[in-house]
């Protein structure tokens, strides 16, 4: 009971503040998490990001492929002993690159899964059809040609569905068509090399697609990622992070709403002890991040809250020295660390940066504060690393460099103003 009265009489103390604030209106059940928050920019619209800049070329080179395929039915037409299959299947790949077409317009620059199922189940009638065409002129050297042009449509839709959806499609049609190649009976086996080069560029259009998609998706993502990263350049020494503010919103959020139930009336005093409990926690919580908040530099933040940093990047910073620095060091330091990172295409890159100890001060400047900052890069040539980032590297401070088992070794010697004197 006592634990009780004491709560009350700490909220009473602070209705006066609270109840004159607005309420803020947000959900009670709302979550904070970093990932979240890098799905909804990051990685919000995935499809978007990679594909509608590029859907326009992609559709004149289908389109380039697709009338030369047509000029190629139209050559061997005569050699077709049923046309009507032919012209079937060029008519049916009309309709369903139109109807996909058409959808996608219709949903705002998006294709839906059935959208997509129903787009593919058109293509294979095309194939169906052309195949079937095509195997009734056994030994006339008629080669499929809408088949091959629905394996270049796929390559629209990189930029409207995942990339491996696309990438499964595009292989069991290259199986399909190559299937009918080898059993197809022929005049000549010489006849069988032209056929495999045509199937062959039907697939690798859609590869090639996929891979500069998955390019342009990964330097969108790398950008945004940055831009979320460098807002804790400006931060204080000693600051919470992104994650942390959020969640210090969520508890300030729950201690308004308990606070503004007593102010009101619906949580009669002195409170119940499971009321009591809650406060008592909510306390304990906001210390927590309070104290966390005392440990904490920007560069610690931007490493964590970072999707590309944080996998790769360690940092031992006990003297919470990484906060001395001034902005422009601050913004060469994560420059740094971003290109040495994000420049790599090996996947075991590990970069561990080691801050401190604080150095004596000098006679000449006896208002500075000298300490070291070690970089080792693990899986980084130093001829792989960007000439921006020893660029970076030289506006945080003089420094030396050393390669040892194919490890990089960076040392920079830092220098900035006592905060004491400040």
């Amino acid at each position: 009971m006592s634990k009780a009265r004491a709560g009350s009489g700490i909220e009473e103390n602070t209705l006066g503040v609270i109840v004159g604030r607005e309420r803020r209106q947000r959900e009670p059940q709302r979550t904070f998490r970093r990932s979240e928050r890098t799905v909804s920019t990051t990685r919000a619209n995935q499809r978007g990001l990679g594909g509608r800049d590029l859907a326009g070329g992609m559709i004149a080179g289908s389109l380039v492929m697709a009338l030369f395929l047509v000029w190629r039915t139209i050559e061997q037409w005569t050699s077709y002993p049923t046309p009507t299959l032919a012209i079937s299947a060029w008519l049916l790949l009309l309709v369903t690159v139109a109807g996909a077409l058409l959808g996608v317009l219709l949903r705002g620059g998006t294709m839906p899964t059935w959208l997509f199922a129903l787009t593919l189940v058109g293509l294979a009638g095309v194939v169906t059809l052309d195949l079937s065409a095509v195997a009734a002129a056994d030994g006339l050297s008629v080669y499929p040609t809408a088949a091959l042009a629905a394996g270049v449509m796929m390559t629209p839709l990189v930029s409207v569905r995942e990339t491996r959806e696309v990438m499964a499609a595009t292989v069991a049609l290259g199986a399909v068509l190559l299937v009918a190649a080898l059993v197809q009976e022929r005049s000549s086996p010489l006849t069988l090399g032209p056929e495999l080069v045509a199937i062959a560029i039907a697939v690798w259009l859609p590869f090639i697609a996929i891979s500069v998609v998955r390019a342009f998706r990964r330097m969108v993502q790398l950008e945004l990622d940055l831009v979320l990263v460098q807002s804790t350049v400006d931060a204080p020494r000693l600051a919470v992070g992104m994650l942390a503010s959020e969640e210090l919103v969520r508890l300030d959020f729950d201690a308004e709403r308990l606070l503004d139930d007593v102010a009101e009336g619906r949580t009669a005093l002195p409170l119940h002890p499971d009321a009591a409990g809650a406060a008592s926690q909510l306390a304990t919580q906001l210390r927590l991040h309070l104290v966390e908040g005392r440990k904490k530099t920007w560069l610690h933040n931007a490493i964590t809250e970072s999707e590309f940093l944080a996998p790769a990047v360690s940092l031992d910073d006990p003297g919470s020295l990484a906060g001395l620095l001034s902005p422009a060091q601050r913004d060469a330091m994560l420059t740094a660390v971003w290109l040495l990172v994000s420049d790599s295409k090996r996947h075991d890159v590990m970069l561990h940066i080691d801050i401190g100890p604080r150095a004596p001060s000098t006679a000449g400047s006896p208002r500075k504060i000298r300490f070291p900052v070690f970089l080792h890069a693990t899986g980084v040539p130093r001829r792989r690393v960007d000439a921006a980032a020893w660029e970076a590297i030289s506006n945080v401070g003089p420094h030396s460099e050393y390669t040892r088992k194919g490890d990089l070794h960076v040392e920079m010697e830092c220098m900035v103003d006592n905060p004491v004197d400040a």
